[in-house]
């Protein structure tokens, strides 16, 4: 690779200038500042005393322009689930956005996981507001549909396996019953009270020959929740046995005996089945901490994983000490596995010991898992990383072991005949390795063997069984043929597919393929034949729809209709460009340019982007996305901007290229290369003045854009949102790099701007979820970013956002984020800025 351009370099040509009008610009914001507090003095001397008038610093939250506020408040496209019988479909309606009160409403934050304590739900939970049943029947106008009773919302809705039923949940302020719907006459019914334990997420599934449900109820008369003392009854100590523990920054954990308490409070439940015919409820063993129940598909054993304490206050609940067990509904238990705190897995590594198990959809009590041969440390040389073992009921003797895997497995699926696809993984190389094993004589024949980063080789992933929501179902067969969508990328852009893939001659056949001009992607296939299909269909124009596509006839019916919720931006032109870095590498970015926009016109710009690791310059030079996609807008989206007259490139390439522990070695220089790339093509289409340019991005994206104000003069100001900015907060690790902080000191340090905040001159905005529960990026980042600037005398503004977390959802939150972008824009390169 040549060497990339030295830090700060792109201030060879254009520094004089920039350099001559930031002096200009702090002058003349000086004078005017005066010359405003002077009006002001003047002003009140001579007003009499009434009400002040709102300030944009008042407290409060801020509103963009009502045509954004609009777009945001339209309705959004519903959530669509297939029945396994493929003749009906469930579209779940969600509410748009919801209120910051919602969000304030009591959290508890224990073990790595966020409830919300009055009605045992995740405290993100579902929030579905109506639920249609629409038959896939060309000739049928039939809809079946269910309102969310008032103050409550729909989630978790499954098709029973028979395709008779529809559960959903009906998720109240108190607690969460579960209701069914029958569809044959489309009458819903509640088949429990509101007692359900959904702080592990969906608190029920259906058992397999649909004569009820699975469920994990809150114990009954089980009191008042613990309260902490007024007074501590000891200091918290924790303590390690001396082995390496290199664990990333998890957040949440428990902190404190009370803690651990209510976690066991919340957590607990009894499992019990429910009969469809007449709610009968029958408990089967005693309350416990049940991270997992499943049954099998013969619907009587079931796999249940058990949390054990004592607990750990260094890794969340899914790392805790936990027994695996197979129970039957007469309450025999069965030991499988007793899987001890994962709290010394090596970087990249998976748990000693059994782990992944699941049941073989194919048969009637078949239980399958993995066993790392490594201990599971990627770094142990090995000729195979895993065992995949299977052990039938009734489960005595020993398990069978019926396939190695040379790289670490990161999949098994089965189709309904009972053949294995294994998907396994080397994450030094990026390669992996798909096979295909007989159920019977555990014959192996490869099926793909590929680079992952080479998108435009992706075969495709195999369609499901569609219907139920929890549970592993099996791959979707006809006739000895399965199915595979994959996203279709190539140097033109994503076009997607469905092929046939024969399981005899392993030959595929191209089904369907999306044609030019539009992107549609295949939900699942309808009939044996594999003409009839069920798709999401978009274009530029034309916003996402679930339609019924004939193959033979090449028809296509919608069966929504979702309408766009801003037609005056279908004027906003979108263009694809491709462009190459200095060093040979081909990059590509989508520009977006506002409506009315007049060809040769220069605007401000802003350029949002997110870098991405790779092994080699071919994989990274690959064209990834489609220009041919309807361009929604949601949330706190910076394409919102299009909409005040700014230019926006959306997704610029950002590749740090590097073979194994390498890339971030080069991490800064490559970032430079790429964002001076960009900066010149949309310069050179005469889109963009060199001097009217913000970096922004979220996350990743945000220590991005504080990496480039602090080695370059590329750009006027920075918005930077739930970054981290410290590497030596994230000492394990952080993205692809495995290398810790003791490993590689120097380049935790080169790539860290809280390192280099003293050379950051540019105006930088600031924003943070206060409860970001994103593993890396807590708030402190932000925080000590923030004083850090503030400190060498770099213009900077801090926002952060109560309850909210690592992306934002509360409708007044999101409001105020793009009004602050808004105004940031303005301020430093918009109108404001240069007037």
């Amino acid at each position: 690779m040549p060497m990339p351009p030295p830090l700060r370099q792109p201030k060879s040509k254009h520094s004089t200038w920039q350099t001559l009008r930031k002096i200009l610009l702090r002058t003349r914001n000086h004078l005017l500042k005066q010359l405003t507090l002077l009006v002001l003095l003047v002003s009140v001397w001579d007003a009499p005393i009434q009400a002040q008038s709102q300030t944009d610093d008042q407290r409060g939250y801020l509103l963009p322009p009502q045509n954004i506020v609009s777009i945001l408040d339209a309705p959004r496209p519903p959530n669509i689930v297939v029945s396994p019988t493929l003749d009906i479909v469930a579209l779940l309606q969600q509410r748009n956005l919801p209120t910051i009160g919602e969000l304030a409403l009591p959290m508890h934050r224990l073990a790595g996981m966020r409830i919300n304590p009055r009605n045992s739900t995740p405290w993100k939970s579902p929030s579905a507001i109506s639920i249609a049943l629409l038959p896939i029947d060309t000739t049928s106008t039939s809809e079946t549909r269910v309102l969310a009773p008032r103050g409550t919302k729909l989630g978790w809705a499954q098709f029973s396996p028979s395709g008779s039923h529809l559960s959903y949940a009906v998720i109240r302020d108190t607690g969460v019953e579960l209701w069914v719907i029958d569809l044959s006459t489309g009458t819903p019914r509640p088949l429990t009270d509101a007692s359900l334990n959904a702080t592990w997420g969906a608190p029920c599934e259906w058992l397999a020959d649909s004569s009820g449900v699975l469920c994990r109820f809150r114990m009954s008369a089980r009191g008042a929740p613990p309260v902490a003392p007024n007074l501590p009854d000891g200091p918290n100590i924790q303590e390690h046995d001396g082995l390496p523990a290199q664990l990333r920054s998890f957040q949440d954990l428990l902190e404190n005996r009370i803690e651990e308490e209510l976690f066991i409070y919340h957590f607990t439940s009894q499992i019990s089945t429910v009969e469809l015919s007449t709610g009968r409820r029958s408990a089967i063993g005693a309350p416990g901490i049940y991270s997992r129940v499943q049954g099998a598909p013969d619907s009587h054993h079931m796999l249940v994983e058990t949390i054990q304490r004592p607990f750990s206050r260094a890794v969340p609940a899914n790392r805790f000490s936990k027994s695996i067990e197979v129970w039957d509904r007469n309450g025999s238990i069965r030991s499988v596995f007793d899987s001890p705190i994962a709290d010394t897995v090596p970087i990249g590594g998976v748990r000693s010991g059994q782990r992944a198990h699941q049941w073989n959809p194919s048969e009637s009590a078949t239980l399958v898992w993995t066993e790392a041969l490594d201990n599971g440390d990627p770094k142990v040389e090995v000729t195979h990383r895993d065992s995949i073992r299977f052990h039938r009921a009734p489960f005595e003797g020993t398990a069978t072991e019926f396939f190695r895997t040379e790289f670490r497995l990161t999949d098994i699926a089965w189709t309904q005949s009972g053949t294995a696809l294994i998907s396994e993984f080397d994450r030094k190389t990026r390669w992996t390795r798909s096979w295909l094993l007989d159920a019977i004589t555990h014959e192996a024949r490869q099926l793909f063997n590929r680079s992952t980063e080479d998108i435009y080789s992706h075969p495709g992933r195999p369609l499901r069984l569609p219907g139920n929501g929890q549970r592993r179902t099996s791959i979707l067969e006809h006739n000895n043929d399965i199915y595979l969508t994959g996203p279709g990328a190539s140097p033109r852009g994503d076009y997607p597919f469905v092929d046939r893939l024969n399981l005899d001659t392993l030959v595929t056949e191209r089904i369907f393929q999306a044609v030019e001009n539009s992107y549609e992607r295949v939900v699942t296939v309808l009939n044996p034949n594999g003409n009839v299909l069920l798709t999401r269909y978009e274009s530029q124009t034309e916003p996402p729809n679930y339609v019924i596509r004939n193959v033979l006839s090449n028809t296509q019916l919608s069966i929504t209709n979702y309408t766009d919720p801003a037609p005056f931006l279908r004027s906003a032109t979108r263009q694809l460009l491709t462009y190459e870095r200095n060093d040979g590498v081909a990059l590509s970015a989508t520009l977006f340019l506002p409506p009315n926009y007049r060809q040769g016109e220069r605007l401000p710009v802003l350029i949002w982007a997110y870098p991405r690791e790779f092994t080699n310059r071919q994989a990274a030079s690959q064209m990834r996305g489609s220009q041919h996609r309807f361009t929604e807008f949601r949330g706190a989206s910076h394409l919102f901007l299009l909409t005040q007259g700014y230019a926006v490139v959306d997704g610029p390439s950002m590749p740090i290229i590097g073979s194994g522990e390498t890339a971030n070695d080069t991490f800064v220089e490559q970032l430079v290369a790429s964002a001076s790339a960009v900066i010149d093509t949309v310069v050179g289409l005469g889109v963009a003045d060199r001097d009217r340019i913000i970096i922004g991005g979220h996350s990743y994206g945000a220590f991005m854009a504080a990496n480039l104000l602090a080695h370059t003069d590329l750009f006027q100001a920075g918005i930077a949102r739930s970054g981290a900015y410290n590497r030596t907060l994230t000492p394990f690790g952080f993205q692809n790099e495995r290398r810790t902080f003791w490993q590689a000191q120097d380049v935790y340090t080169q790539i860290s701007p809280f390192f280099h905040a003293s050379k950051i001159e540019e105006p930088l905005l600031l924003i943070h979820g206060e409860l970001d529960d994103n593993s890396g990026t807590f708030p402190i980042q932000s925080e000590r970013m923030f004083t850090a600037l503030k400190g060498h005398g770099t213009t900077v503004r801090y926002v952060t956002l109560p309850h909210e977390s690592h992306t934002y959802s509360a409708r007044e939150s999101i409001l105020h984020v793009i009004s602050e972008m808004l105004r940031w824009c303005d301020k430093h390169v918009g109108l404001s800025a240069s007037n």
